[in-house]
């Protein structure tokens, strides 16, 4: 029996049997966040000890960092987009196969070229399974708590940079370098399993592609007795995906959302990358440093549940543009902390929290930007736009340090793209209502006034 179609999935999410599946989903989606982020955090933890061990100058891995921003830059256009085609799962699946092999390949690989073409297709894999798992998430979660629980999810990256170092200290001088890359490759093919059989498609793209069965498979592990004819679909766009981030009013705040992205990147990676050597040179010592880098991490996974769940609450683009003047304001006082170690400590936590923590949360304002037969194209796209950004931000304090510049002129630097990124996402906020917000009403049409004569009619007089 066929049944009409008047529900969306949205409306699904809040029955009983949906918040297993909701957790399943979103707790698959941070795991694998975590072994992007520990992934992406080995190369340069092991780069000190390779060149020890091939003799090779610390200039010669420049080409290798730079290159596996690269990769990220073409999985984040190639893959989401793909994943708008073929479905979040699948590319999600792909992309996690890719770098775990990647991973595991580059602890077999003794020469610079070999190392440049792996840590390529690493790159590709690790930016490519972000879109998907950005999007099923966004997609199992109603829209209230959206914000917070996809910032939730994507703590899942500074905690595998955490990760990858507590466990690089002990592996390093006990098993060698190539260890961290037998771990980075080891942990995510023991997960592809658990993802095959217990993620599942997303049911909003199912429903576009009108893939009833596996819709219907879907809504029996939610407990659901809704009918899958009764969801109602979403018609598939006829146009380019990507032409269509540019049409029906998105061009301003598709631009806008890309310049925010690249403006935060440009920030973050060239606070992370070079935080440890501009503190050191600056005075403060290598337990200092190390210090720095945690509290950093530690403020970002704050950051995110926090400003996450205010952004949910309140109008995201608002918070998170004083969210990024706060972190721009504490990047650019590091400059002049010197060794004072509480001080240094304070200030990372803040740069943490709100400039690389605000920058996390742009993903939640991006999905919710885009519709689902375009979201993981947006993101996508959006992301390739910030790895612009982290390409750009570690070769800028490369090139300002190079000069000679000083540590107030390289935080500088960094907290300058951070105040862009704020007033990007303050400008975004005024281009696009806030979701939260119910649809303008629709004013009457206008009654044309009476003639004289019509009036006297409509009384039930003569007209004089």
């Amino acid at each position: 029996m066929t049944y009409p179609a008047r529900f969306t999935f949205d409306d699904l999410l809040d029955q009983p049997g949906a918040r297993r599946l909701r957790l399943i989903v979103v707790l698959l989606c941070a795991v694998v966040t975590t072994l992007d982020g520990f992934d992406l955090q080995s190369i340069a933890l092991v780069a000190p000890a390779i060149a020890g061990e091939w003799g090779l100058k610390a200039s010669s891995f420049g080409v290798v960092f730079g290159v596996g921003q690269l990769g990220s830059l073409i999985g984040a256009l190639l893959l989401g987009r793909l994943s708008d085609r073929f479905g979040r799962r699948r590319i999600l699946l792909v992309s996690v196969a890719v770098f775990a092999v990647s991973s595991l390949a580059t602890a077999l690989v003794s020469t610079v070229a070999g190392l440049i073409a792996l840590r390529l297709l690493t790159g590709i894999g690790l930016v490519g399974a972000l879109p998907s798992a950005i999007a099923l998430t966004s997609e199992y979660t109603p829209r209230r708590s959206r914000g917070a629980v996809i910032g939730l999810m994507f703590c899942g990256y500074p905690f595998g940079g955490v990760l990858a170092g507590v466990l690089s200290a002990p592996l390093i001088p006990a098993f060698g370098w190539a260890s961290v890359f037998v771990v980075g490759g080891v942990l995510p093919l023991l997960l592809l399993p658990v993802l095959w059989r217990s993620l599942p498609e997303s049911a909003q793209f199912l429903t576009v592609v009108g893939d009833r069965v596996g819709l219907e498979a879907v809504l029996r592990r939610m407990g659901s007795r809704i009918d899958a004819t009764q969801i109602r679909a979403e018609p598939m766009p006829d146009r380019s995906p990507v032409a269509r981030l540019f049409t029906e009013g998105r061009a301003p705040g598709t631009l806008l959302l890309w310049v925010t992205t690249f403006m935060a990147l440009v920030m973050a990676y060239l606070l992370t990358n070079w935080l440890p050597l501009v503190t050191g040179a600056a005075g403060a010592g290598a337990s200092s440093s190390a210090l720095a880098v945690a509290t950093l991490n530690i403020g970002i996974i704050v950051g995110c549940l926090a400003l996450g769940r205010m952004a949910d609450k309140l109008r995201p683009t608002a918070v998170l543009g004083a969210a990024f003047v706060l972190g721009a304001a504490a990047v650019a006082a590091l400059g002049y902390v010197g060794s004072h170690v509480g001080a240094l400590v304070l200030l990372t936590f803040a740069a943490g929290f709100g400039g690389i923590g605000a920058q996390m949360c742009m993903v939640s304002v991006c999905a919710g930007f885009y519709e689902t037969s375009l979201r993981t194209t947006g993101l996508g796209a959006t992301m390739a736009a910030g790895r612009i950004g982290g390409i750009v931000g570690p070769v800028l304090g490369g090139l300002l340090i190079g000069a000679g510049a000083s540590a107030p002129a390289v935080f500088g630097a960094a907290a300058g793209a951070g105040l862009c990124a704020a007033a990007a996402v303050v400008v975004l906020g005024l281009v696009i209502r806030d979701p939260r917000l119910p649809p303008p009403a629709v004013p009457p049409p206008a009654v044309p006034p009476l003639t004289p004569g019509a009036s006297d009619i409509a009384r039930g007089t003569p007209a004089r």
